[in-house]
């Protein structure tokens, strides 16, 4: 009965407790952790609508109360969990241009660039000038260049064409430019063609190019790049076609990789959470069950020390069967 009533009136029950626990990061984990991103932003505008307060501000309050590591890594991936998808992009691209030891974090500025449609790109640029009053594609700029930094720059210019509608006649003419822009005497690729190309397909268009090349070869695109040359590009632009082409996997090893090295680099855990968030989650648990012959909620078990951090990503793990026991009591006659 008390999950019909939350599902019929916005959350209101949840809300309040919310509230109450506001002062108690680890409750608050636990209330927050198991709910999807569209039920996190019924439950701010539900807490806004009650309480005439931001909950996303209440918890970077909470945040910035706590001195203390451990309480801080987790009000920090709380205050993300509940953030819009571009304010939380913006937070995440400014802590990848200041990554420590001076060297930009590309691959988390990758990760951002593949999962976001176009309109949605816009606003993350929208959010990350107004919160930080900088323009997110000049912060991204170094000297000399880097090959990540050139695809970022490609893919920024692609989110400005707005084409909407996929083409498979055009995804077979670009797998097949793919394979003709490869130089095996080189042991490299025309960097100008594949940056020609992602200059102008979207992400979902460039998902297709890169199936059809599937398709038409026999072999997916980043074995034929690890296959051909192992060049600085090469090596980039292999991790930007696994973002765009299977994200679940990507994010799938990433959590893999994360939790393993979580006693040093939390950091790399929060983003791979989140990551995997923005992506699907329910996928991504699945992908890591058959490419690691375990459960994901398990993996964190073993590989995590006790901590409320670990709840916290215990819960995450554990959110499809309460969301299924949840749709079961609300389908039971």
């Amino acid at each position: 009965m008390a999950s019909r009533f939350l599902v019929t009136t916005g959350f209101e029950d949840e809300c309040r407790a919310i509230h109450d626990a506001c002062s108690q990061p680890r409750r608050l984990s636990l209330l927050l952790a198991h709910r999807s991103p569209s039920e996190r932003q019924q439950i701010k505008a539900t807490y806004r609508a009650m309480f005439r307060e931001d909950l996303a501000g209440e918890l970077h309050r909470i945040l910035m109360a706590n001195e203390g590591d451990e309480v801080k890594e987790l009000c920090k991936l709380l205050y993300l969990w509940v953030l819009d998808p571009a304010e939380r992009d913006a937070i995440m691209a400014r802590d990848a241009v200041e990554s420590g030891g001076g060297a930009m974090d590309y691959r988390a500025l990758v990760e951002i660039f593949t999962r976001r449609k176009q309109d949605q790109l816009f606003f993350t640029k929208q959010a990350y000038l107004a919160r930080f009053k900088k323009n997110l594609e000049q912060d991204m700029v170094t000297e000399p260049s880097h090959p990540y930094q050139r695809l970022l720059v490609a893919l920024a210019t692609s989110h400005k064409s707005h084409h909407d509608e996929l083409s498979r006649h055009i995804a077979k003419c670009d797998a097949r430019r793919l394979y003709d822009a490869k130089n095996s005497s080189m042991g490299s690729v025309d960097e100008a063609v594949i940056l020609e190309m992602f200059s102008k397909r979207s992400i979902p268009q460039l998902r297709l190019a890169f199936s059809s090349y599937k398709h038409i070869y026999g072999y997916d695109y980043t074995k034929a790049l690890k296959k051909n040359g192992f060049g600085e590009f090469e090596q980039s632009l292999r991790v930007v076609v696994k973002c765009i082409y299977n994200p679940s996997m990507y994010f799938s090893k990433l959590l893999h990789t994360s939790l393993q090295c979580s006693a040093t680099n939390r950091r790399l855990v929060t983003r791979a959470i989140l990551g995997s968030d923005d992506v699907d989650m329910d996928n991504i648990k699945s992908v890591f069950k058959s490419s690691y012959g375990k459960d994901l909620e398990d993996f964190i078990h073993e590989s995590l020390l006790e901590s409320d951090y670990k709840e916290f990503l215990l819960g995450v793990a554990k959110a499809q069967g309460v969301n299924n026991l949840m749709k079961s009591v609300w389908n039971d006659p």
